[in-house]
C-alpha cells in the first residue's frame, strides 16, 4: 500500500483550505435542472448541484436546497417539478437560469429557452433539452444535524410520472448517456466535467450483482 499524507479535519471544527472541499470530493455531481410553478402560476427554472436518482419501482429522482428557495416553495405549493437534462450546448443558458432574478420573473425567457407544456404535470420542461422527467412531489424533508436540530437545507423528492427522451439517443432500446454530452458539477465555483463516447469504459459486473429484476419495471 502506497503510504500518503492526509489533510484531515473535523467539519464541525472548520476544514481550513481556502474552499470547502466536500462538492468537490462528491463529484462529478449530475445537475437537477429544475423547472417549477408556484400557486399563482408562475414559472421558475433553476440548477441544483445536489441531485441524484433514488429508485426504480417506483422512479424516485430529488434535488436538495441549502435554502428555502422559489424551487422549494413551488415544490411545495403545488406538488410538481419536472427535471431537465443539461448538456454541453446547454450549459450557458443553464448558467443563466442561476441569476438571482426577482421573485415570480421567469427565467426561460431570461436564458432564452422555450417552455413547453408538460402531460403529467402543470410544469413546462426545456424545449431544448433532449431529456425530461416530469415528477409528483413524494415527500420535502428539513435536514437535522447530529443533535436533532433543524438545518437550513431541504430535499425533495418526487416520483417520475412522466420521461421525455430525444429518439436519437436510443440504440436498440438502451439510452446512450454519453451520446448527450451531459456536463456535471465537479468541484470548484466554475468547474464542470462533460462525459462524451471516449470517455466511456466498461468494467464487468460481478455476475449475480445485479439482475434485470431489480431495474423496476419495464
Amino acid at each position: 500500500m502506497t503510504v500518503r499524507d492526509f489533510h484531515y479535519y473535523e467539519p464541525a471544527k472548520g476544514h481550513g483550505l481556502s474552499h470547502n472541499p466536500l462538492n468537490a470530493l462528491v463529484a462529478p455531481r449530475p445537475i437537477g435542472w429544475i423547472s417549477s410553478r408556484d400557486a399563482q402560476g408562475r414559472v421558475n427554472l433553476a440548477p441544483y448541484s445536489f441531485f441524484n436518482a433514488f429508485n426504480y419501482d417506483p422512479p424516485i429522482i430529488g434535488f436538495s436546497s441549502i435554502a428555502w428557495k422559489d424551487s422549494v416553495q413551488n415544490a411545495s405549493e403545488t406538488g410538481e417539478f419536472t427535471w431537465n437534462l443539461v448538456t454541453r450546448e446547454l450549459g450557458d443558458q443553464m448558467n443563466q437560469t442561476s441569476a438571482p432574478l426577482p421573485h415570480g420573473e421567469d427565467e426561460f425567457p431570461f436564458a432564452g429557452l422555450t417552455a413547453v407544456a408538460g402531460r403529467m404535470v402543470n410544469v413546462p420542461r426545456v424545449g431544448e433539452s433532449r431529456a425530461a422527467m416530469e415528477c409528483k412531489v413524494i415527500d420535502i424533508v428539513q435536514f437535522r444535524n447530529t443533535a436533532g436540530e433543524k438545518v437550513g437545507g431541504w430535499l425533495v423528492l418526487g416520483e417520475v410520472v412522466g420521461v421525455y427522451i430525444d429518439m436519437t439517443l436510443l440504440k436498440d432500446g438502451v439510452y446512450q448517456t454519453a451520446e448527450a454530452y451531459p456536463i456535471m458539477r465537479s468541484g470548484g465555483l466554475n468547474d464542470y466535467v462533460q462525459v462524451s463516447p471516449e470517455s466511456v469504459f466498461q468494467i464487468a459486473r460481478l455476475a449475480g450483482a445485479s439482475s434485470p429484476s431489480s431495474h423496476g419495471k419495464g
